[in-house]
């Protein structure tokens, strides 16, 4: 019995002996609350009642009566619209036609005469049933219209978190620096960052958090912030690693994890040092050679598992021109309607062609093509690029 919702039943008969019959039957549950009824003797009583009681919700109504029967009252309650409000039909045994108009009309079921009250007790019981699973379909519409609006404005606030502004430092024409992440999901686990850590040093970051939606967001939020705030201080790519990881690893849940490549990009010798927790390697697109060149592993692991890992730093020195490209995994995993993924075979075949491109024109180039490999399938996971350009 759907009580909760104290919805009233309104019986709608022009024979006057039926409501006492109706208490008598139903007394038990009127007593105690479980039941509530409303008399009305037409249907034009009847509107009249739904206004002074807003909260009926079952409508068992006679056909023939004076006024307004009850075929024309079921016209009446369409007009208003109001899928949980529920009428039961009562007419004469073997009136079949009017039974069938009245089910056309919206009726949701249906008793015939003279009424067994073990039969209208069973009938109420399941439209109070129905109207409660009703009642809680729309209560899941509306937490799923409300988490709907909480994961757009989950994915502005990363979206936003993310620089978004090309080419974000004016003047500086050592290097160009452009990139973009596109969520599978409202929300990703996927991350860049870039900064300044003093005039002549960019510090430059891409991560890939486990998982997806919103834990994955939350903990790349907070992965992104520490090795900015870290990334500030000065300190090497390895160590920074190893500071951040020991944090993670002291408020990780859910046993997430992050992969992280972080780079520090000398602008006035070409050197970059860099650490790799786990993360794909980046490539290098050597104009001068015109050759491409996956940067060499450093052998760390993943951040936000295991507390005193020492992460270790490598250096290498980028020529004027020369490109370095960070990504993550959504890029080379991405299928196409084969169930073929990407790889990176492919991505090394088509970075050759790109070498003399802006940064902006290289990520863009890239995303175009793993759009044209995967068309037709919906993106399973987050990818992210970065391109570094330097120019000396």
């Amino acid at each position: 019995m759907e009580s909760q919702f104290n919805i009233k039943i309104m019986v709608v008969d022009d024979e006057v002996d039926l409501e006492p019959l109706i208490r008598q039957k139903f007394r038990r549950q009127i007593r105690n609350n479980e039941l509530e009824f409303v008399f009305a003797h037409n249907g034009l009583e009847a509107l009249s009642k739904l206004i002074e009681f807003p909260n009926i919700g079952v409508i068992l109504s006679d056909i023939n009566m004076p006024e307004m029967d009850g075929l024309t009252l079921l016209l009446k309650l369409k007009e208003l619209k109001k899928p949980s409000l529920k009428t039961v039909i009562v007419s004469a045994y073997g009136d079949m036609e009017n039974i069938r108009t009245a089910m056309n009309r919206g009726a949701f079921d249906f008793l015939t005469k003279p009424i067994n009250f073990d039969d209208l007790e069973i009938t109420i019981n399941k439209t109070l049933d129905e109207i409660g699973l009703q009642h809680m379909a729309m209560r899941e519409h509306d937490q799923l219209i409300s988490l709907q609006q909480d994961l757009s404005v989950a994915r502005d606030i990363q979206q936003g978190i993310l620089p978004k502004i090309f080419p974000p430092f004016p003047g500086r024409t050592e290097f160009e620096i452009y990139a973009a992440m596109t969520a599978a999901k409202e929300v990703g686990g996927d991350f860049y960052d870039f900064f300044m850590i003093d005039n002549d040093r960019l510090g430059f970051v891409i991560g890939d958090v486990s998982g997806k939606g919103v834990p994955a967001a939350i903990f790349m939020a907070v992965s992104r912030t520490l090795i900015r705030a870290t990334g500030l201080n000065g300190r090497t790519p390895g160590e920074c690693l190893t500071y951040v990881n020991n944090l993670l690893c002291n408020e990780s849940v859910s046993c997430m994890f992050v992969t992280v490549f972080y780079g520090i990009m000398n602008m006035k010798t070409g050197e970059l040092e860099y650490a790799n927790a786990g993360h794909n390697p980046p490539y290098i697109l050597r104009e001068a050679s015109k050759v491409v060149e996956a940067l060499a592993s450093t052998g760390d692991i993943i951040l936000g598992v295991f507390e005193g890992h020492e992460y270790s730093s490598l250096k290498v020195i980028l020529n004027p021109n020369d490109d370095i490209l960070l990504f993550t995994d959504g890029v080379t995993e991405a299928f196409n309607q084969k169930d073929e993924i990407y790889t990176e075979e492919r991505l090394e075949n088509l970075l050759p062609a790109l070498q003399n491109l802006s940064a902006e024109a290289i990520v863009n180039a890239i995303a175009d093509d793993v759009n044209q490999f995967s068309h037709g399938v919906p993106q399973s996971d987050d990818i992210t690029l970065l391109s570094l350009k330097y120019f000396g």
